[in-house]
């Protein structure tokens, strides 16, 4: 702390949470903060600019309440955007997985090119969707608050020229060093030559799908820290038609049919990157080419992405280890594949939508030293995300046998591979809260500029998952792996939740508990309706799809009218903010 000498009183001022670049404020384009530093120097005031002096706020400070309000709703509105979009995309995602699993089930076609996939995929998550957008958002966020909208295009266009280098070397070696890598992801396959030959030459094939994605990664994070969110929400949709129509019409005319749904892999990837540039085009940031690697913000993103490449995305390194694993059970890659993308629907629908939606708020918060209001909004996001993903998490682990036979059980996916598919469902599905909850709490780490301890718990994360990987996946063989993933997000987020608890002065827990403690109570109604809708014998038939689809229609609608119901009559202050959201936005357009 360090006091500050104001017309002969003094005050107490906190240390920086981090460093911000001291530039003059009147080269802001914010006129209202401009007019308020001259009406303090003229009454011989400190002209104080919250914005740049990066000091967080006083904790004994009143917050305003409006003000929260108002932010708590951007969250809301903008997590809503996403989620409604996100759910267009997992929707096409489901289509397309439903494809998937008809046309090449849990062959060895489908395990080797889960394998191949997973390579790019990794790599996306930790350069591109992971790391790149956790420490791009808050320094272009500082940089379009602070600094002029040419300065914010010259940061874009520098990181977007390095971006382009950097991973089309990473591209064009992982290509070169396609049969090394598939030897070390897929142990397994070492004694089938047929089945490894054919996940290296996928693994070359959809190699460029890293550059695609991770330039719409920087797309995402330019559109996102300027509030707007439809575009990069809806842009996975391109990714996932582009895939449905090489499987259905170019992979028949190929020798080896996979190999087309790896082409629809790159081609999506491209078109989920052009579906962006009309957006930043129309707000005059469409980037160009600008080398400058030591442009002091590329440098500063830089720092932040080398500990933030095992932050965020815990969760993928640990799927990673997982599939490796899996590559000595048959079957075991496209099990977990199936797995994981039914839990991805309710985490990429609710859980990254809030999280996308909140990361701007939280870095703006921290940016102008507003630690009262960052508190607050995080308290309000770990309720939201309770609030959502619980019901969740119990519907998947209810109807987890019925969902899987609904969407996979047809053409070569056999009874068999149901059965399986659905116990790791289960085992993923304890740790659903734990994927979403640590996503939100590395948010507010990476708002404060904080990158170093959610890597170091991640590292830790890792190491566990390693070691109870290996400990259950003897007797529970793939099922256990996808249990070990669980276990380790839950150690990764109760450490983190402790650390940052304790730089943040506390949360409130209090809120937190008595929102969870009303979420437990609604859950009553969705467990006997799922209970109900498990038990039917309709699902020990053969076909009867129609009736099936209706029973599992007519199941979640009961679930979740009996889970909101119960909120409504307990007034619990999640769902009116859901509602007041919903009846504002009635009528209103999606911002692109």
């Amino acid at each position: 702390m360090m006091d500050v000498l104001l017309n002969g009183r003094t005050e107490t001022r906190h240390p920086p949470l981090y460093r911000s670049e001291t530039r003059d404020p009147r080269r802001s384009c914010d006129r209202a903060v401009v007019a308020s530093i001259a009406d303090r120097e003229a009454r011989g005031l400190l002209a104080e600019v919250p914005l740049q002096s990066a000091l967080m706020s006083d904790p004994t400070t009143v917050v305003a309440a409006a003000n929260i309000q108002d932010e708590n709703h951007s969250v809301v509105r903008a997590a809503g955007l996403i989620g409604a979009a996100t759910l267009s995309s997992r929707v096409l995602g489901f289509i397309r997985d439903m494809v998937l699993a008809r046309l090449f089930g849990a062959t060895p076609a489908a395990d080797a090119f889960f394998v191949a996939y997973r390579i790019p995929n990794l790599l996306r998550e930790l350069f591109a969707e992971g790391s790149m957008s956790s420490a791009f958002i808050p320094v272009f966020t500082e940089y379009h608050a602070l600094h002029t909208k040419r300065d914010a295009w010259e940061l874009a266009s520098a990181v977007f020229t390095t971006l382009l280098t950097v991973v089309t070397l990473i591209t064009l070696l992982g290509i070169a060093a396609a049969p090394g890598i598939v030897w070390l992801m897929a142990p397994g396959f070492h004694d089938d030559p047929a089945r490894l030959s054919t996940t290296t030459v996928l693994t070359r094939i959809m190699f460029p799908y890293l550059l695609f994605i991770s330039l719409a990664a920087l797309a995402m994070g330019m559109l996102n820290s300027v509030r707007a969110f439809a575009a990069p929400a809806f842009s996975p949709v391109f990714f996932n038609l582009v895939i449905i129509g090489c499987a259905l019409w170019l992979s028949p005319a190929l020798p080896e049919p996979i190999i087309g749904v790896a082409i629809g892999v790159v081609a999506g990837g491209a078109a989920q990157f052009a579906m962006q540039l009309p957006g930043l085009r129309r707000r005059g940031m469409l980037f160009g080419f600008r080398f400058q690697p030591s442009h002091p913000g590329v440098r500063r993103i830089g720092r932040l992405m080398v500990p933030s490449l095992l932050g965020l995305s815990v969760t993928q390194v640990n799927i990673t280890v997982s599939t490796i694993l899996a590559s000595f059970f048959d079957g075991g890659p496209t099990y977990l594949f199936y797995g994981m993308r039914l839990i991805q629907f309710p985490l990429g629908i609710f859980g990254v939508a809030l999280a996308t939606a909140i990361l701007p708020t939280l870095s703006a918060q921290a940016a102008r030293g507003a630690l009262d209001e960052l508190r607050v909004t995080l308290g309000f996001g770990l309720r939201m995300i309770l609030f959502i993903i619980l019901p969740a998490m119990v519907g998947l682990i209810l109807l987890r046998g019925p969902i899987v036979h609904l969407f996979f059980e047809h053409g070569s996916f056999t009874a068999a591979d149901t059965a399986a598919t659905a116990t790791t469902v289960l085992c993923y599905a304890v740790g659903l809260w734990a994927f979403a909850g640590v996503r939100i709490i590395v948010s507010a780490f990476y708002s404060l500029q904080d990158t170093k301890t959610p890597a170091l718990t991640a590292a830790a994360a890792v190491v566990a998952n390693v070691a109870l990987s290996l400990a259950f996946m003897g007797p529970l063989r793939h099922a256990g792996l996808a249990l070990a993933t669980a276990v380790a997000a839950m150690l990764n987020g109760g450490v983190l939740v402790a650390i940052l608890n304790r730089r943040l002065g506390g949360v409130d827990w209090t809120a937190i508990g008595k929102s969870s403690m009303r979420t437990a109570i609604a859950v009553v109604p969705l467990v006997l309706a799922c209970v109900w809708v498990a038990g039917a014998q309709v699902w020990v038939r053969e076909g009867e799809w129609v009736a099936k689809t209706v029973m599992l229609a007519v199941g979640i609608g009961l679930s979740v009218s009996g889970y909101l119901g119960a909120h409504a009559l307990m007034r619990s202050e999640e769902l009116d903010v859901l509602w007041g959201i919903v009846k504002r936005r009635l009528g209103k357009g999606p911002e692109t």
